[in-house]
């Protein structure tokens, strides 16, 4: 564990003007804290706060972010309190220590509704202070270092959490250094194996072609030298994961994969950027489309560089990354490049960006959204998205994701425009409004009065805000009509099922889907947001067969007529999936998945196989598959379970205890599911409770035909 002093001599290398009393007093106050507490691997509990302090200080963060990481869990874990921290260390440090605190207690992980809640809470507490979120990040940073020392399930549900929320939001704040050990830490856990395979795969290319790197970090000096540009080199090779992510996205193999290298240079002028750009172009062959130039069109969160793939030596292909140095600090530190101290004062970079703009906007653009999900969906598209630069026809830009349309562009500028957009000229030129919009493109809306948003824009746009805007307008444009619409809708179909539209099924049905009202579902009802079938099968999921569902008995193709069939219960094959058929004496056709071990037995007796296949269109949920699910014993577990699979619209016909633990319980749960991607998606459900440490198919060769 590093001691205090050398802490403090690691901030005073920044900032020698530290308060170096007040982090000893906050040093010796969490250690009495945590007197008596430890770690999983047996370490005393207070080397965490430390080593999160200490990343902390690789950033040059203020004293406030550092006495922060030293007391974060203080409040949670010991017999601390705000008051107390307040009183010994000042309300600006309780505050933050106890956003720290709120954060921790967020199951981020949780099932969709409550994620979008407690995403709401995230961005929320992060608009506050950014610092929080700060201490956030390098607190699970150490966490994911040290993972190994959780149990098995619990490492897989932590890394999950990372790669899903946390490495994404690191990079949204430009510290894209943080974004990368985290999806390489959790890549490490829930992918072993690909990892291993990837570095071993380099291990063996640099044995046949040598340091790589070294020579062309050489190569790259000497055009430099030879333009009298003086600039600093760096090269390396990219992270195991994103090389995965690569082959996964590009369905290539390794050995196919070419711009496996980056390289970083570091000039002393924004002139000596473009005039690098240019000799790199002119030594080496751009690669087209892999150009971009962050310098003029910087990134929300103050990101400025070049960025060009050219093939160099050998034809092999790598990236190089071209910025100065104040540039560079703030692409290594991002917006905590905000607090960050040099010589004891904050830093000045004219590249820092005010932190709290972009969450500013994210929570004062969400926080009243109508409800849960679209939240969820917002924050993930603002979160997850490239941007793509527009201007407007006087040269101001405007931010857009990837993909984003001229009407995404309409609604980003002002609702009012984007409800009464009726064309769009991108360049000077009348285009549809289903373009998508590329860097650098100025866009001009064209209004009319009188103009409503249509119900097909919904598949138009990308941006949250648009969406919402138009769901709204859509929602209140003629809402009597829709809710009397959608009544009738309503009472057909519970009709339809034996069963009367009354307030109290309709109401049940709207705080089942997380609506407001009866009335809310209603005019969603009425305006087609929602199918009628629906609301039915919110409240009696067990009598709904699916629109235009395929039944059962016909549901397979290739049988003789007259042919019947039956499903394998050693395999349970879903529709979706591969099958063939056995014949077996007196019980006709069986199906079983092309996988099934059992046919194995039968690979010699080609006469009694049968080529079969499923019907493509919508089945109904009537295929019972059973799985095998490892959950800990701890109370509501089950019914969490239980409740999960009801959301994916799934029903349980049977449940069976196989294995009893004093911690563990071992269950088989038979659920009727539609076809394969139902199946997947209940599993996907189950497994990312954070209390399952194991889901799968169960397959009982027992139960052969």
């Amino acid at each position: 564990m590093i001691d205090v002093e050398d802490l403090i001599a690691l901030v005073r290398n920044y900032n020698p003007k530290t308060d170096a009393d007040l982090i000893r007093e906050a040093y010796a106050y969490g250690k009495e804290m945590h007197e008596g507490q430890f770690r999983r691997s047996g370490e005393p509990y207070f080397t965490h706060p430390v080593a999160v302090a200490a990343i902390l200080t690789e950033q040059a963060l203020d004293d406030a972010t550092i006495i922060t990481a030293l007391l974060h869990d203080t409040v949670e874990d010991t017999r601390a309190s705000y008051s107390e921290v307040a009183r010994k260390f000042g309300e600006e440090i309780a505050e933050l220590v106890d956003g720290v605190t709120k954060l921790t207690n967020l199951q981020l992980s949780s099932t969709e509704t409550k994620q979008a809640e407690n995403f709401r809470k995230l961005f929320m507490a992060m608009s506050k202070d950014l610092r929080v979120i700060l201490v956030k990040l390098a607190d699970r940073l150490h966490n994911m270092r040290t993972i190994k020392s959780m149990r098995p399930e619990k490492q897989l549900q932590k890394a999950r959490e990372t790669m899903d929320i946390y490495a994404p939001l690191a990079g949204r704040m430009g510290m894209q250094w943080m974004r990368e050990e985290l999806e390489d830490l959790s890549f490490r856990v829930i992918n072993p194996e690909a990892r291993n395979s990837i570095i071993r795969r380099f291990i063996l290319l640099q044995r046949e072609t040598g340091d790589v790197i070294h020579k062309i970090t050489n190569d790259i000096r000497v055009e430099l030298e030879r333009e009298n540009i003086d600039a600093d080199v760096f090269g390396r090779a990219k992270k195991p994961y994103s090389i995965w992510r690569k082959m996964e996205e590009k369905q290539q193999s390794f050995s196919r994969l070419s711009d496996i290298y980056g390289f970083r240079v570091i000039t002393r002028s924004e002139m000596d950027c473009y005039r690098v750009l240019g000799v790199i172009h002119h030594r080496w062959r751009a690669v087209p489309t892999r150009f971009k130039d962050y310098i003029s069109q910087p990134k929300s969160n103050g990101y400025r560089s070049i960025h060009t793939t050219v093939s160099g030596r050998d034809g092999k292909r790598v990236e190089v990354q071209i910025r100065t140095r104040q540039m560079h600090e703030v692409a290594e530190s991002g917006v905590a490049a905000h607090w960050s101290y040099r010589d004891g004062v904050p830093a000045q970079n004219p590249f820092a960006v005010d932190p709290t703009k972009w969450l500013a906007q994210l929570t004062e653009r969400f926080e009243n959204a109508e409800d849960h999900s679209e939240f969820l969906e917002h924050v993930k598209l603002e979160m997850y998205t490239d941007k793509v630069f527009t201007f407007t026809p006087k040269g101001e830009v405007v931010s857009l994701p990837k993909g984003a349309t001229p009407l995404d562009y309409a609604y980003a500028i002002h609702t009012r425009i984007g409800d009464s957009c009726v064309g769009a000229k991108v360049d000077g030129i009348r285009v549809p409004l289903w373009t998508r919009l590329k860097n650098g493109q100025s866009v001009e809306i064209l209004t009319a009065e009188g103009q409503r948003p249509q119900g097909t824009w919904l598949d138009i746009v990308v941006t949250g805000r648009a969406k919402a805007a138009i769901r709204k307008s859509l929602r209140e444009e003629d809402r009597e009509r829709f809710v009397k619409l959608g009544r009738e809708l309503a009472r057909v179909a519970f009709e339809h099922v034996g069963k009367k539209a009354s307030e109290k099924a309709l109401a049940t049905a709207a705080k089942q889907m997380t609506l407001a009202s009866t009335e809310e579902l209603l005019a969603r009802l009425g305006s087609a947001e929602l199918a009628a079938s629906e609301a039915v099968k919110a409240v009696y999921p067990e009598l709904v067969r699916e629109s235009g569902a395929i039944d059962a008995k016909r549901a397979v193709l290739g049988l003789s007529e007259g042919e019947t069939y039956n499903r394998a219960q050693c395999c349970q094959p879903v529709p979706g999936e591969r099958i063939v058929g056995i014949t077996y004496r007196g019980k006709g056709v069986v199906i079983h998945a092309i996988d099934c071990p059992a046919l194995e037995e039968l690979e010699s007796e080609t006469n009694r196989w049968v080529d079969l296949q499923w019907h493509a269109g919508p089945h109904a949920p009537e295929y019972t598959v059973s799985l095998d699910i490892t959950i800990s014993n701890d109370t509501g577990v089950l019914g969490r379970i239980c409740s999960l699979i009801g959301e994916q619209k799934a029903n349980i016909s049977d449940l069976r205890f196989v294995d009893r633990k004093p911690d563990f319980y071992r269950l088989i749960v038979d659920v009727d599911l539609r076809d394969v991607e139902h199946l997947h998606a209940v599993m996907l459900a189950v497994e990312a409770e954070s209390e399952v440490a194991q889901v799968r198919r169960y397959r009982n060769l027992d139960r052969r035909p």
